[in-house]
């Protein structure tokens, strides 16, 4: 079974970080969570962003950065940055990869990403803008790995309430 791991440092957003945890349960992604976090995981923001969802998570919640990286330097580490030199659809993840994002803020430190120049991803987008929203970010992210590992596990037809789908006339 495939194992696709997100991990927020240091989230300053409740709502953003209640998205992200919306997204976990969908796909089935673990989140991890890299204190100091900008909210107490008992916020009633993070708690609506993330609906009915919270009982279908894997949380992992680490001190610091640093603990993360101790934990996890042998596993396949992608870090998100609007400094990335290479696309993030150019990447190759392989099962198990874990996706880092940074601060809303600030992004993620400097030195993790010189200490990763060829794991450090970007999404393009027009210049002279800041950055995209983190949980958008997040969720174009793992989606763009679940596409290349041909969403495994999920469910990828939907049904009508109202009506059968092969019954109905082909369309254009």
């Amino acid at each position: 079974m495939s194992q696709l791991n997100l991990v927020l440092v240091e989230p300053r957003i409740a709502g953003n970080t209640g998205n992200v945890a919306r997204t976990c349960a969908a796909t089935g992604a673990r989140l991890h969570l890299v204190e100091p976090l900008g909210f107490r995981l008992e916020d009633r923001l993070l708690k609506r962003a993330g609906l009915d969802y919270w009982p279908y998570l894997d949380v992992t919640l680490y001190p610091s950065l640093e603990e993360f990286v101790r934990q996890h330097r042998e596993d396949p580490l992608f870090f998100f940055t609007t400094k990335g030199r290479q696309v993030y659809s150019a990447a190759s993840y392989p099962d198990g990869a874990y996706l880092v994002f940074g601060r809303e803020d600030k992004g993620l430190p400097e030195p993790l990403l010189a200490a990763h120049p060829g794991r450090c991803l970007r999404l393009p987008m027009r210049p002279g803008l800041r950055s995209l929203n983190l949980a958008n970010t997040v969720a174009v992210a793992a989606y763009e790995v679940l596409r290349q590992w041909d969403f495994p596990q999920l469910q990828n037809q939907g049904r009508l309430t109202q009506f059968d789908w092969d019954s109905l006339p082909p369309s254009l």
